[in-house]
């Protein structure tokens, strides 16, 4: 099986327009109204017996002299989506199209976008028809800004849906170190027992009953002297519940259980490439959570980084254990912002479903930024609290706090609140707790793994920071 490797998407897009580049004309009912009235009676009669009226996701191919095709009209959706376009890659003729009819310049690099990622194929294990037709890049598009987001989000996919047999700690730790050499980013990582030594003690309990052992990975890039900006992501490869084992049904998609750490590495991606001015660093602690003899146990006692003890209510409350320990590290180095990621809890899809992360922060100006950008670049979150008043149910009995828990009410915000535990140094903490996949397809966006609130961070960070200076 090859190696993972750097995503492209050169393939997707044509520099400049040739000869014979088609236009390419996204609609909606009161646009192709407009248009029409400019076209000679022929085209008009010919969009009237077609019964094209710019629906979402329908397409109509208008024909010019010699039997090619003149212009392609496609609909979009009332709000415009950056999707409205994405299920074109695949479903034109070969050759090469020019966007036609669209001024804003935020609506160029929308559109770019959602072609980048409607392109999106995971063809590691089997070939993936692709897609002919290219799309010249659009005038007033962003370029860099749309290259970086797709490559990103596309690496975020390519991780998560890898199966943990060629995704384990051992094999992330790789993908991350590839991405530390495309960017001159410093790279480290600590394996294994190396972890107890280093005073990581939580990750390397976690970890420590599967083959691949546990490790903390460490990559840092930028100035030194520029504002610090800490991402840390869950990297459970593979997650079977430990000894409290999950049934079939929740096991199944336990390879996404990186998809915390597959997201940071994106966004991280995104700001090495656009060289946001910060001092990032990034921490995954990567781990599996398997069965075996040494594997913790419930009612274990698991000492962590910050000194803090745990008592494990259940071992398939893995995931805030090893963050623990990445968050301390973290905090420790007092960054302006600190953001974790984590498909953590089951309570948060109960709460807003699948498609919409939960996200925890108690400061108020960075998380309006997230909202409204989120909201503004179709890649939502939703808050939800750090409510003071739960903070008694992590009390441990036998410890200083428990991973699990008793009762089962407001588990997101428990599980947040558990990690809270471990950030304080950091002026800006956020947590999102997130799915990290698409149940089902949709144009854009296949089902599978997804980097769900990845651009949406990349933008709250940069703005946030401006906004200090």
């Amino acid at each position: 099986m090859t190696d993972f490797e750097l995503p492209d998407i050169s393939d997707l897009f044509a520099d400049s327009a040739p000869a014979d580049a088609v236009p390419l004309r996204p609609v909606d009912a009161e646009e192709l109204a407009g248009w029409l009235v400019r076209q000679p009676e022929h085209i008009q009669k010919w969009i009237e017996s077609t019964g094209f009226a710019a629906k979402t996701g329908k397409l109509c191919y208008v024909p010019g002299d010699g039997g090619r095709i003149e212009t392609v009209l496609a609909g979009v959706s009332d709000d415009k989506s950056q999707f409205d376009i994405a299920h074109l890659v695949k479903e034109l003729p070969e050759g090469s199209y020019v966007i036609e009819g669209i001024e804003c310049p935020s609506r160029h690099s929308a559109l770019a976008l959602g072609w980048a990622l409607g392109g999106y194929g995971f063809s590691r294990y089997k070939e993936m028809e692709a897609g002919k037709a290219r799309l010249v890049w659009p005038a007033l598009a962003d370029r860099p800004g749309v290259e970086a987001a797709a490559l990103a989000t596309i690496l975020a996919r390519d991780l998560i849906n890898t199966p943990a047999e060629d995704m384990g700690p051992s094999q992330l730790a790789d993908a991350a170190r590839k991405v530390a050499e495309a960017y001159g980013a410093e790279f480290s990582v600590i394996v294994g027992d190396d972890l107890l030594t280093a005073n990581y003690p939580a990750i390397h309990a976690v970890g420590r009953a599967s083959d691949d052992p546990p490790r903390l990975i460490d990559m840092v890039w930028g100035d030194a002297n520029a504002p610090k900006v800490t991402l840390v992501g869950k990297g459970v490869c593979f997650d079977t519940g430990g000894l409290d084992l999950k049934p079939a049904s929740g096991m199944k998609l336990m390879k996404k259980d990186m998809g915390g750490a597959a997201i940071v590495l994106g966004l991280a991606t995104m700001i090495m490439r656009l060289g946001l001015p910060v001092r990032l660093r990034v921490l995954i602690p990567a781990v599996e959570n398997n069965v075996a003899g040494n594997a913790i146990r419930p009612l274990d006692v698991i000492k962590t980084r910050k000194g803090l003890t745990v008592e494990i209510g259940n071992t398939d409350a893995e995931g805030r254990v090893i963050l623990a320990d990445a968050l301390a590290e973290g905090a420790s180095e007092e960054p302006q912002i600190m953001v974790d990621f984590a498909t953590l809890t089951g309570a948060a899809r109960v709460a807003l479903g699948a498609e919409l992360p939960a996200l925890f922060c108690d400061d108020d100006d960075f998380t309006d930024r997230v909202l409204a950008n989120g909201k503004r670049i179709e890649d939502p979150l939703w808050r939800l609290p750090l409510w003071s008043g739960y903070r008694k149910q992590i009390d441990g009995k036998v410890a200083d706090i428990t991973n699990a828990p008793e009762g089962g009410f407001g588990g997101a915000i428990t599980a947040a609140l558990f990690l809270k535990e471990f950030v304080a140094g950091a002026d800006v903490w956020a947590h999102i707790d997130v799915m990290a996949w698409n149940q089902a397809s949709r144009p854009g966006r296949p089902e599978g793994g997804e980097a769900m609130g990845m651009r949406t961070f990349y933008t709250a960070i940069r703005d946030h920071l401006a906004s200090k200076e």
